[in-house]
């Protein structure tokens, strides 16, 4: 796997809008603190755009992302917020200059998309880490911040595994893909899927049902998918949703059970996805769990 350089002081960075529409004031915050660490921000043409929910149409905001990605002067890719709509727009990207020049691609829920794509088929590593949106001035935020800076700056990444009645601790190494389980289940059979065999699997959600968790934790399962894992982390399962007539069962707990038949490390309530403290994860690099830390290499 390929990692992209990783920034100093000077360097070029830009931010995307590829799924929820974006404003200015919304970004303001970001754009200022990415400045202070010594980066000059790019802002792409079209970045303001509307079209409904989205930033413009699925043209307009490929359009914008495929000028960044075609800079090779710029080292990083900030995703200004999620939402829905990255999906649409991979297959119109053309990645030939971005694996020329491998630049870091940052961002979460459904930036997995991209993450999936530039995994899978260029080899190239990225980090799932918090975006533009929520880069705020609010204390709850500032470890996330902070933990993206040291990431993108070539710091080591470190995290601790918390203890969880659920767990079912050991030692594992691999390479680390994954990110939003919904959107992760939505690539299932494309290109973009990452192959999961021998590979530590990172899974966070947001606002779903909790029976739809279950179907996509048995989709995932019958295809496969969750058989040949090195280990299995799980993040920030927030704000699920139940029925009148309760499912009877967490989130957690449904995950649980989906894989509880497997002899590999399972990991629940690493600090990461939906959450204030969404820690940077490097996706894509080899990582180890041992005990109860996650080391990437």
């Amino acid at each position: 796997m390929i990692k992209p350089p990783y920034l100093n002081p000077g360097d070029k960075v830009g931010i995307a809008a590829t799924a929820r529409k974006i404003s200015l004031s919304e970004i303001q915050y970001a754009i200022n603190t990415f400045t202070e660490w010594g980066f000059e921000v790019v802002l792409p043409e079209g970045l303001y755009l509307q079209d409904h929910q989205l930033a413009g149409t699925d043209a307009e905001r490929a359009a914008a992302l495929q000028s960044l990605l075609d800079n090779p002067e710029i080292k990083a890719v900030f995703c200004a917020r999620g939402g829905y709509g990255t999906i649409r727009i991979v297959d119109l990207l053309n990645w030939e200059l971005f694996a020329k020049h491998p630049k870091w691609i940052v961002g979460y829920s459904d930036i997995t998309v991209l993450h999936g794509h530039i995994n899978q088929t260029l080899g190239i590593a990225s980090l799932h880490a918090t975006m533009a949106f929520n880069i705020t001035p609010e204390e709850e935020r500032q470890a996330a911040i902070a933990s993206l800076k040291e990431a993108l700056t070539g710091n080591p990444v470190v995290h601790t595994l918390n203890s969880h009645p659920m767990n079912k601790e050991g030692n594992a190494s691999g390479v680390v893909v994954g990110g939003n389980l919904s959107v992760l289940f939505s690539m299932m059979g494309s290109v973009s899927f990452p192959d999961t065999d021998g590979k530590i699997l990172f899974l966070e959600d947001l606002d779903e049902y909790l029976y739809h968790i279950d179907r996509m934790m048995m989709g995932l399962k019958r295809a496969g998918k969750l058989t040949h894992l090195a280990a299995l982390v799980v993040g920030g399962m927030t704000d699920m949703r139940d029925n009148a007539i309760p499912f009877g069962k967490t989130a957690e707990q449904i995950i649980y059970d989906a894989v509880k038949e497997y002899n590999y490390p399972l990991y629940f309530g690493l600090q990461a996805g939906h959450i204030a403290n969404n820690l940077a994860l490097p996706m894509g690099v080899s990582a180890t769990i041992t005990g109860n830390t996650l080391t990437f290499g």
